[in-house]
């Protein structure tokens, strides 16, 4: 049975509404606008008859409400005292189905409800073929094929920022946790996104563990930084109601951004600017966000300059300023580059390297991590790299010019931990880097 709400101030009239379309429909009844969005909540009706001229929220302030926070059609129809010639016109240029005045006959509410209802079912039926081919099935976002037909439409007339989203270290979900585990953290991101967005925004997924996201009117690297840094946030919470607390994956998500029509309104020109932003956040490997700042100049000179020293600035570029003793910590992201850059040391060279991964218990507080962390820096040789890959777990790399290296550079860092008086050790496990390619 197909349900209605019924929304009517006055009791005397809404008592007649449901006893007149209790007999065929599932009816539910609310006496304001407030009550309306908390019964369409629990209820979700299939169409809600509501008095246009309400106290408070009035009917279309209850129906911009309901569509902007759900973001799909939400079938109204209008009824009002006929006293107000305006009234209908008011009621269907806002997009509802349909207009009633009161007051009525019952057999012609009937039959305009009736008819509403069979409206409401082609719609849906429309709709569905139409969603089949644009979103993605498992987000319920636009798919990649409908998102780049819609940017390209938006870009050479919106203003906004367009973003590239890509989750960082998500292939380590479905190698530890599995791929069904894998699909339920894209769809609780997708979620995330879609809440943070508006709905006049253009929001899908690229494929993967990728997606793209176009803001209007967002013209602030701040405030993408603080949309990003929330997303962030909520994803690694997410994530650890899904997999447990004693997750200690390095999950996020790096973002390549950049603002139209600053940087161009071509939609191709403008992916492959945000692409390469991407790139460069991941390579920090803290879920960064990089923005892409390629602004064309015209080229006024009429006299060639003296050209910079190329390899010197690039030794400046690349080098350490005021070179800090102790350990090189990384991001995650950065730590991985670094590993495989050492297996193919090892594999051309010959040399030798160890990994080092140091856990701590569940739980243990982040104090005692971060303390942890000092020390390894402190304790570690200058040629050592670490990262804390998870909120209970650092990892290691051990170049090993001398034998038996890392049994002595644990045991340093484990005595000068334990010296500090602390409560709470790591256990840790470490072995030779193999070559693996």
């Amino acid at each position: 049975m197909k349900k209605i709400l019924i929304v009517e101030p006055e009791l005397e009239m809404q008592e007649v509404l449901y006893s007149v379309l209790s007999k065929t429909y599932d009816a539910v009844c609310a006496s304001s606008g407030r009550e309306a969005l908390e019964r369409y909540t629990r209820e979700r009706p299939d169409m809600i008859l509501c008095e246009l001229n309400m106290p408070e929220i009035s009917g279309l302030e209850l129906q911009r409400r309901l569509t902007e926070q759900y973001r799909e059609l939400v079938p109204f129809m209008f009824m009002a005292d006929d006293e107000q010639e305006d009234n209908e016109s008011v009621g269907l240029q806002s997009g509802a189905l349909d207009y009633i005045g009161k007051p009525f006959k019952v057999e012609v509410l009937m039959r305009r409800v009736d008819n509403t209802m069979l409206h409401i079912d082609n719609l849906r039926q429309i709709q569905g073929l139409k969603a089949v081919a644009e979103t993605d099935p498992m987000t319920g976002l636009l798919n990649k094929t409908f998102a780049q037909k819609t940017l390209v439409d938006l870009c050479p007339k919106a203003k906004g920022v367009l973003m590239m989203l890509d989750l960082d270290s998500f292939k380590l979900v479905n190698d530890l946790y599995g791929h069904d585990m894998g699909d339920r953290v894209l769809i609780r991101f997708a979620e995330i996104l879609r809440g943070v967005i508006r709905s006049s925004d253009v929001c899908g997924r690229m494929g993967g563990d990728e997606f793209i996201a176009f803001c209007r009117d967002v013209n602030s690297e701040q405030l993408v930084q603080q949309k990003v840094a929330a997303i962030n946030a909520v994803f690694l919470a997410s994530a650890k109601q899904l997999m447990g607390e004693d997750m200690n994956l390095p999950l996020g998500v790096s973002v390549g951004a950049i603002f139209v029509p600053d940087e161009g309104t071509k939609f191709d020109e403008l992916y492959k600017k945000a692409d390469k932003a991407l790139y460069t956040a991941k390579q920090s490997g803290n879920h960064e966000c990089g923005f892409s700042r390629e602004h064309k100049r015209e080229d006024t000179a009429t006299v060639s300059e003296p050209q910079p020293d190329a390899l010197g600035n690039a030794r400046r570029i690349l080098g350490e300023r005021n070179r800090p003793s102790g350990a090189y910590e990384v991001g995650f992201e950065s730590f991985r580059t670094v590993y495989r850059f050492i297996n193919r040391m090892l594999e051309n060279y010959h040399n030798d390297a160890e990994i080092c991964v140091f856990n701590f218990p569940a739980g243990t507080s982040a104090e005692i991590t971060d303390s942890f962390g000092v020390m390894l820096r402190k304790t570690l040789r200058r040629s050592d790299v670490y990262t804390k890959s998870g909120d209970n777990q650092f990892m290691v790399l051990l170049p090993q010019p001398l034998p038996e290296h890392g049994d002595v550079a644990i045991n340093r860092v484990l005595d000068h931990w334990r010296a500090d008086g602390a409560q709470t050790s790591p256990t840790f496990e470490h072995q030779p880097i193999l070559v693996t390619e």
